[in-house]
């Protein structure tokens, strides 16, 4: 019997959080169409999830978002370190850190900066965005059910508002449904990791009385140590708006019910060490810090994202941007599929080239929850790997996957960043002059493959001009020097050939995520035999 399709795309995205709607963002900017369904009626209302590292910005950035985000941000603009402190009324503090990026030394690894924007104002902003760039995002939707075959997936959905019921058919299915994945589920995925580390209910309150108290101590979160006042205090908005995260222990009995307002209150004015401060609890919500991650990051036709793949503790905001990484990894493969420039192969080097990231970044981050003695988790510091969080954000690197001449023995994440233009690693950053335009190198990359070239490298640019063509597949080719013939023109006289580790005769193919994916350190006898043959292990045309 056969089953009534109501919608066919191709792809389509189960779960309407960050990382869905990244995907959605990603796929829309290559031109993919696609649905997405999500089960609750909105996006997020809570405040949460607010740390936005440097890569995560730059793939907004290249996305076109950036600004809007910034904007959306303005009202924490300012905020900067982690504060630790017995009681905010108190003497007893330190700050853990005060800057992320004092002096702004940051600046010449990256076009972008970090950005403080909570959970709750950057969904609209990539729901906007998305549905702008034709996303069919669809809110309270649910998935019920599905199958798939060697062609596709078929999906059941439920308007929860209606109970209509619908079936979509798609090439692929994306499941970004959270840490208790029902997708995941369903294929028998397991996970593997420590497990649940520790857990706290999130407390959102108004108290106009806390901002004197704070006085310029603009913080992105401060720890309070009080034992009958114990938590992480997060500013919303710097004048009555707060989170509390109160550490709470299911292991002893202990309900989401028991969290009252009145035991609420007296916990934050004990933080505050303000006995009579004026508190008006809004809600309240119970999140659980893990880690965990998924044993495979795909079955068949289904990929799996952001929590529902790896779960960490959030000191370090690795998760969310972690998630976010995995949605522009996954959305480009897939459009080189569906565009028919790659093999469906290309899209098997998804799971080995996130997953290792994920394990190391979580461990990382469980390493760092316990170094900042996060309120609620009890494990003690040790192992002395949080030495350069620069190192999890822009220097993870890819030792297998759509690649060509990997260094397998290197470490997914080293002890000290360094930008060097190797193969599986993030392009480095470099301002450039094109066309009397200036554009960061991280910008040539989105839509298509990348050849860049050293200012000696011309026969790289033709042979890659033939091959793609021959292949089918896009590319954009630049020679990069000072040279009249150059097409781009590194800022201030920075040697574009060093940086990327060639020579002047060099060249690098960078995918579009910005990853390199091949190197060759100096001219060729054959450019076009290497780079065809290149280009069609990477992309899976072999």
């Amino acid at each position: 019997m056969n089953t009534q399709i109501d919608d066919r795309v191709p792809v389509l995205i189960a779960g309407g959080s960050l990382v869905g709607l990244s995907t959605s963002l990603f796929l829309g900017r290559l031109g993919i169409p696609h649905l997405l369904v999500e089960r609750h009626s909105e996006t997020s209302r809570h405040p949460r999830g607010r740390g936005n590292n440097l890569r995560t910005m730059e793939l907004f950035r290249v996305a076109g978002v950036e600004g809007d985000i910034r904007e959306a941000a303005s009202v924490l603009a300012d905020n900067h370190g982690i504060l630790q402190a017995h009681t905010l009324a108190g003497g007893e503090q330190e700050w853990l850190f005060r800057e992320i990026d004092p002096g702004g030394a940051l600046a010449r690894f990256s076009p972008s900066g970090w950005c403080l924007c909570s959970q709750n104002d950057l969904e609209p902003v990539l729901l906007q965005h998305a549905r702008r760039l034709g996303g069919d995002i669809r809110f309270g939707t649910e998935l019920t059910g599905f199958r798939q075959d060697g062609d596709g997936v078929t999906a059941e959905l439920l308007d929860r508002a209606s109970g209509g019921r619908s079936t979509v058919r798609a090439d692929y299915l994306v499941a970004a449904d959270g840490p208790r994945s029902p997708i995941r589920e369903r294929l028998g995925i397991g996970q593997s990791g420590r497990g649940d580390l520790f857990h706290n209910i999130s407390v959102t309150f108004r108290a106009k009385g806390l901002a004197e108290v704070v006085g310029d101590r603009l913080f992105i979160a401060c720890y309070l140590t009080n034992p009958q006042g114990a938590g992480a205090l997060l500013p919303v908005d710097n004048r009555e708006k707060w989170v509390f995260h109160t550490p709470w222990h299911p292991e002893r009995g202990e309900t989401v019910e028991d969290f009252t307002d009145e035991r609420c209150i007296a916990h934050i004015r004990a933080a505050a060490g303000v006995p009579d401060l004026e508190v008006e609890i809004t809600g309240r919500a119970p999140w659980h810090a893990a880690e965990r991650v998924a044993d495979r990051y795909s079955s068949g036709r289904v990929f799996l994202a952001g929590d529902a793949v790896h779960e960490m503790p959030p000191t370090g905001a690795f998760g969310s941007n972690t998630g976010i990484q995995d949605a522009h990894n996954l959305a480009w493969k897939l459009a080189a599929v569906l565009g028919g420039w790659a093999g469906p192969g290309l899209l098997d080097s998804y799971g080995p080239e996130r997953r290792p990231v994920a394990a190391e970044t979580a461990a990382r981050a469980a390493v760092r929850s316990a170094e900042h003695k996060h309120p609620g988790f009890d494990a003690a510091p040790g192992g002395g790997r949080q030495t350069n969080v620069l190192s999890v954000a822009l220097g993870y690197r890819y030792t297998t996957g759509a690649l060509v001449g990997a260094d397998g023995s290197a470490p997914t994440i080293p002890e000290r960043f360094a930008a060097t233009g190797e193969v599986g690693t993030r392009a480095p950053h470099l301002w450039l002059s094109r066309a009397g335009v200036r554009v960061s190198t991280l910008d040539l990359f989105e839509r298509h493959l990348v050849l860049l070239a050293g200012p000696d490298g011309s026969a790289w640019t033709a042979a890659a001009e033939r091959v793609a063509k021959e292949l089918g597949v896009p590319l954009d080719r630049y020679l990069v020097g000072s040279s009249p013939e150059a097409d781009l023109a590194p800022e201030g006289g920075a040697d574009f050939a060093a940086a990327y580790g060639v020579g002047a005769a060099g060249a690098v193919l960078v995918r579009p995520d910005g990853f390199v994916a091949w190197r060759s350190e100096g001219a060729s006898g054959a450019p076009e035999a290497v780079l065809h043959t290149a280009m069609s292990e990477i992309l899976a045309l072999t």
